[in-house]
């Protein structure tokens, strides 16, 4: 089974990917936050791969973060949620916002996800509410992002730097000086400053 790729990515659009990895194009379904986190193309990109098999076909899907990854297998252990309808989950809310839904029992922000109506809804509370422990701290984590240190981190990512490396600067420097995280130039400054 594939479960990491790393390449060189030949196309990117919001369903899929194309990585070229020792000379083969991997197509990789993917989320709308993964290909946000993407970089341009032409560029090294890893990601975590899911591989899912059925008889008839051989589909892989991939995640830029292990809680995205994580979120998707535990979408497909219920029934009647395959791998398509995950994707469309995941592109339908970030995880930290999905995970505070399923905590919350917000059946209403999950039927705002195309495709998803109030038995799945329903469904998805039921089945993941005592599954997602491990995957809270990690949510929590990551909504500790403003939209501030989002605009920091796209600039930085479009500037050519890797998303995780940009990732890091932006965290050091809000960790430096938590007041750096309202402005944007203050932050990106900082941010800059960390990474090198």
């Amino acid at each position: 089974m594939i479960a990491h790729l790393r390449g060189r990515l030949l196309s990117k659009t919001p369903q899929t990917a194309v990585v070229e990895a020792a000379g083969v194009g991997y197509e990789v379904t993917i989320s709308i936050p993964t290909f946000t986190a993407l970089p341009a193309e032409g560029n090294e990109v890893a990601l975590l791969v899911y591989t899912h098999v059925r008889e008839d076909a051989l589909a892989l899907f991939g995640f830029t973060t292990a809680t995205e990854k994580r979120l998707f297998e535990k979408l497909l252990s219920i029934s009647g949620i395959g791998p398509k309808l995950a994707i469309t989950v995941l592109s339908g809310l970030p995880p930290e916002r999905l995970i505070a839904a399923i905590h919350g029992h917000d059946h209403a922000t999950l039927t705002r996800i195309p495709g998803v109506g109030k038995k799945t809804a329903e469904r998805i509370v039921l089945e993941l509410k005592d599954k997602l422990q491990e995957l809270a701290s990690a949510g929590a984590a990551a909504s500790s992002s403003t939209p501030v240190s989002e605009d920091v981190l796209s600039a930085l990512v479009n500037l050519g730097y890797q998303r995780p490396v940009a990732q890091k600067g932006v965290e050091a420097a809000i960790a430096r000086d938590p007041e750096a995280g309202k402005d944007f130039e203050t932050l990106f400054r900082a941010a800059m400053a960390a990474m090198k």
